[in-house]
């Protein structure tokens, strides 16, 4: 028997399996200095990246490698892809939604041929950043440890 595990309005899940980081450790200026906002990132060891909340898609970048939500409460949220994956072009990226689809946390959103982007050399450690309704800072527990796509990683947004 399977067990579902609901996801409600006031959770985060994991985007992506693989071992999650501090944002702070993200191998870029503008996401580990928060310039964006706080959040946290991944390194995939998957490539099918779902929605980390329920919300509506409000953004899908022209070149796939982000997306950006927006809760019922408000909060909003980018998840972005690697880092210069915008390089790419698109090429290795597949879009699974458009922009006002309303999803759920753990609905698939983006994948991505990893073989390609590995051939590419990009990092493509996967970041989620709060960049407007998150007041408290993102520390988790799993930091520094395997998570798995659709893990409840914050219970209360």
């Amino acid at each position: 028997m399977i067990n579902f595990i609901k996801i409600n309005s006031e959770q985060v899940v994991a985007p992506v399996s693989g071992k999650c980081v501090s944002i702070t450790q993200v191998n870029d200026e503008v996401f580990s200095s928060k310039a964006m906002g706080d959040g946290f990132a991944i390194i995939p060891k998957d490539c099918m990246v779902v929605s980390p909340v329920n919300g509506e898609v409000v953004l899908i970048a022209e070149t796939k490698h982000a997306f950006g939500l927006k809760t019922k409460k408000g909060l909003e949220v980018l998840v972005h892809i690697g880092l210069d994956t915008v390089q790419l072009e698109g090429k290795g990226f597949n879009v699974h939604v458009k922009q006002g689809d309303k999803v759920k946390a753990g609905d698939q959103v983006i994948s991505f041929d990893k073989t390609y982007v590995e051939n590419s050399s990009i990092d493509m450690t996967t970041m989620t950043i709060f960049t407007s309704g998150m007041t408290e800072e993102v520390c988790l527990e799993c930091y520094e440890k395997q998570v798995n796509q659709g893990d409840i990683l914050i219970t209360k947004i």
